[in-house]
């Protein structure tokens, strides 16, 4: 067997091009799922082409054993995990406990992802946690490898640096411009907290799958290792990714009707759905990819060694197969023009200076935060000093109470005590998205609209940050939204007047702009 390199050398040479593979644990501890992932983590091992096992956390929002836990025995066999490390059954207490034990346990690589809304669990559906959403998720970690500095009896304490190799997801196949600008957005603040590779969701559209990779070097991350995702397409698998049954995964009509017609071959369509894999390896290597990740139900290492020698005879004409890889979603939008020569991208982005037009509801929102919140408003002085003087005193209960009305009515306010109105184009991510999705949309939305409340179903719900976006677009204002990360909700402020927080020079807004609160003397 030849030697390989580690997970994270692999990535970062250029002369290596990394392989990873796929573990779904299911549910229960010792059942015949955890039984089929042992061995093929064994034969990997064995094998000695794989460089990590990728573990999934929950996936499709239910039970199964810790990726964690997993991550910890796969380590046992010779071969390193990349642990799928999710925000959305942890807050961020139990984030950093169990990153404190996989550190012990060592258990270095992580794929940082939102996660799948939950969807079942003992006795009903689970509460979905989001405490954290990936980019606060990335600074923890990213602190933590610089050593923690945590407060003691003393003052504060740093702990010893860990040694963490931490990536994240990303979507280039969201078909309106708003959605896909909005997930870069949301790439380039993952990038910026420290995120150390990136791996792709997965499609079906080379020119898609060129995009992400031209996309990291536009936002100035050319050094970041970029991995593609290769995944052996069943109909049925496709079926479900077409109604996004799995959520970010994209799967079109015309993809579709080219699977139901294989499916009428002898073997069921399996030998073109393997050697559909192996194109994609060979053109995702032939691109520009660092590796990639390779998943599949029902896909034996017998298979992936086939996927991958294969893919290797087919590298030198990668070009060639891209064809056979057209499937653009509906109108779908591209953020570079198309490269008429090899059918990918070419370096200019698209002309995006048209404007969508903004509601009145927006215009009156812009009118009352430019009075009552940036300092040089009509209403700055007054409502400051207001908030400065109920304080503390009896008449903060009815002050809260009453703003905590206003904003139901306007915002859907759930009092976090924290804003973030002013971040988002005067929308709330606390209680119109139900991930609460404070720096950019998660990925498993759909033309739009939100994975969990989506077009067509009761209370259809548009996503909040395209929303924002196109608001903010109608005056030319829409990169404000990739600007800067917003922190997360400190909880001690949760049932406080947010108002008051402002004014007071207390919350995140307050701190990002300079807001001190007023001097005795009312200056």
């Amino acid at each position: 067997m030849e030697h390989l390199k580690t997970f994270q050398q692999s990535l970062q040479s250029k002369d290596a091009f990394c392989i990873t593979w796929e573990l779904v644990p299911g549910r229960g501890a010792f059942e015949k799922a955890q039984d089929q992932v042992f061995y093929a983590a064994e034969q990997a091992a064995k094998g000695g082409k794989v460089h990590a096992l990728t573990i999934t956390d929950n996936p499709g929002g239910n039970p199964a054993l810790s990726a964690e836990m997993l991550g910890v025995e796969v380590n046992k066999l010779g071969i390193e995990p990349l642990v799928h490390f999710t925000c959305k059954d942890k807050n961020r207490n139990q984030m950093e406990g169990l990153l404190h034990g996989m550190e012990r346990g060592s258990v270095h690589n992580l794929l940082v992802m939102t996660g799948d809304y939950t969807y079942s669990g003992h006795l009903g559906r689970a509460k979905p946690v989001f405490d954290y959403d990936p980019v606060h998720l990335l600074t923890l970690i990213t602190d933590m490898n610089q050593g923690l500095e945590v407060p003691t009896m003393k003052g504060t304490t740093r702990l010893k640096p860990a040694h963490f190799f931490a990536g994240a997801a990303a979507s280039p196949f969201k078909a309106t411009e708003s959605e896909l600008v909005t997930q870069y957005f949301k790439l380039k603040k993952k990038l910026e907290a420290g995120a150390q590779f990136i791996v792709a969701q997965l499609g079906y559209d080379a020119r898609k799958f060129h995009e992400l990779l031209q996309m990291v070097k536009h936002m100035g991350f050319g050094h970041i290792p970029v991995m593609g995702n290769v995944y052996v397409l069943p109909l049925g698998a496709a079926k479900l990714m077409n109604r996004n049954g799995l959520p970010g995964c994209v799967a079109t009509d015309e993809l579709v009707s080219v699977l139901d017609a294989e499916s009428k071959a002898s073997d069921k369509g399996k030998g073109l759905r393997i050697e559909r894999a192996a194109k994609m390896y060979a053109f995702m290597k032939g691109m520009g990819y660092a590796g990639v990740h390779l998943g599949g139900h029902g896909v034996s290492y017998d298979d992936l060694e086939f996927i991958l020698g294969r893919g290797e005879e087919l590298v030198a004409n990668w070009q060639e197969l891209l064809p056979e890889f057209d499937f653009p979603q509906a109108d779908g939008f591209y953020y570079f023009e198309k490269d008429a020569k090899t059918g990918l991208n070419t370096e200019k982005p698209v002309d995006r200076s048209e404007r969508p037009s903004s509601s009145l509801t927006y215009k009156a929102m812009q009118v009352l935060h430019h009075a009552a919140f940036e300092p040089q408003g009509l209403l700055f002085k007054p409502m400051q000093r207001l908030a400065a003087a109920v304080e503390g005193k009896p008449l903060e209960h009815t002050y809260t109470k009453l703003e905590h009305l206003c904003k139901v009515v306007s915002n859907e306010c759930e009092s976090c005590g924290d804003c973030a109105l002013f971040d988002l184009a005067y929308l709330c991510p606390m209680s119109q998205c139900p991930k609460a999705q404070r720096n950019g949309p998660c990925g498993g939305g759909l033309n739009g609209y939100c994975e969990v409340y989506p077009k067509g179903s009761h209370g259809e719900q548009e996503c909040i940050h395209v929303r924002a976006y196109n608001r903010l677009k109608s005056h030319g204002a829409e990169e404000q939204l990739g600007a800067y990360a917003i922190p997360a909700l400190n909880s001690d402020f949760r049932w406080t007047s947010s108002w008051i927080n402002f004014y007071l020079g207390r919350d995140h807004s307050a701190k990002r702009l300079g807001i001190e609160a007023p001097k005795a003397d009312g200056k």
